[in-house]
């Protein structure tokens, strides 16, 4: 079954509710439980220790004239900046500064994210937020690796995201989640439980964006985004612990989330959620289900809601379009071949069928 048709599915059962764990018990079976939990066991030794405490960024960034900009953060311990040593070093304070140098306007920040937190926490989190601020600009999400990590049913995890982002779209606000890491791509996880993970979070990934698109959000693919500098620098990229970035990873994240971010608000220059996708980047509109396929793939990667012809489905679900907002994203076509065997590219704007 292709990424896209399991996002479609899990997404579904997340919508209409029901089980989803056979096809998690039916890779353990197959690669045996006791090997699992052996490997597993193998990676606790080598993570370091965990913090116990994630740097305090709630505060104003920047300065300018005008009212500031009220972006809310929620989600796990990414999100909270766990491995930071310090409040500017957390991705909430990389977007908060880098929207107020582009805007001329300072943003306050009200950071809710919880170390450890599933995405059974983020309506908790989103309520405690909206008791300070009753109306974000911009509420930027990070969840999904203690799903994986805990393995909480996706289906579940979906729902409660979905749930999240459809009351922040009712308050008129913006939504940008930053889908679940590739966590494969931790050194420390080997296999074959490192190929459980990768496709247990990428298809996680994958669903998320399905939900997120349909309740009228946009995702950005975090991915594999600090794999390769694991490999060629793990003590620059990663924290102590070797499981949450550093100040350097944190910067990479933010990065990739800031022009999402200023997107919703309206305010990336000629990046702007309403310019034609551009082929040459690989970006394209098609069914959200094959745009979250390949959004897993390239980190960075944000696909949002749109309409064609005036309308916002088509045959196969929710229209999306896929942008490549980074700036390194520019250069030739990504391979067009889409996971679901059965559905074309994200690549042309006319339905595939």
């Amino acid at each position: 079954m292709g990424r896209a048709r399991r996002a479609r599915r899990i997404a579904s059962t997340a919508a209409y509710g029901g089980g989803g764990v056979a096809a998690a018990g039916t890779a353990l079976a197959a690669l045996g439980w006791g090997v699992i939990k052996a490997e597993a066991v193998l990676a606790r030794r080598a993570i370091g220790h965990p913090f116990d405490t994630s740097p305090d960024d709630n505060g104003l960034y920047g300065a300018g004239r005008g009212a500031p900009w009220e972006i809310v953060v929620i989600g796990d311990s990414s999100a909270a900046g766990m491995g930071a040593d310090h409040p500017h070093e957390t991705v909430g304070a990389i977007v908060a500064n880098g929207v107020s140098a582009l805007t001329g306007r300072a943003v306050r920040l009200t950071n809710r994210a919880v170390v450890g937190a599933e995405s059974g926490d983020l309506e908790r989190q989103l309520a405690n937020a909206l008791e300070d601020v009753m109306r974000p600009d911009v509420v930027l999400v990070m969840v999904g690796a203690n799903d994986v990590t805990h393995r909480i049913e996706r289906a579940a995890a979906v729902r409660h995201l979905e749930q999240t982002v459809r009351r922040v779209r009712a308050l008129g606000s913006e939504v940008v989640v930053g889908t679940c890491p590739d966590l494969g791509t931790i050194e420390p996880i080997r296999q074959p439980l490192r190929s459980l993970m990768k496709r247990w979070s990428r298809d996680l990934a994958a669903a998320q964006t399905v939900a997120v698109v349909e309740a009228g959000g946009r995702t950005v693919s975090l991915g594999d985004l600090l794999g390769p500098e694991f490999a060629a620098s793990p003590r620059e990229m990663f924290s102590s612990d070797q499981f949450h970035p550093s100040a350097a990873g944190y910067a990479r994240a933010g990065a990739a989330l800031l022009p999402s971010v200023c997107a919703a608000l309206r305010v990336w220059g000629a990046d702007t959620d309403d310019r034609a996708p551009e082929p040459r980047r690989g970006e394209g509109v098609g069914p959200v289900a094959v745009a979250a396929g390949q959004a897993v793939r390239e980190a960075g990667t944000e696909v949002a809601p749109t309409e064609i012809a005036g309308q916002s489905r088509g045959p196969r679900g929710r229209w999306a379009v896929l942008l490549r907002r980074r700036p390194d994203a520019a250069g030739p076509a990504a391979d067009p071949v889409a996971e679901d065997e059965t559905a074309g590219p994200a690549g042309s704007p006319t339905p595939a069928g």
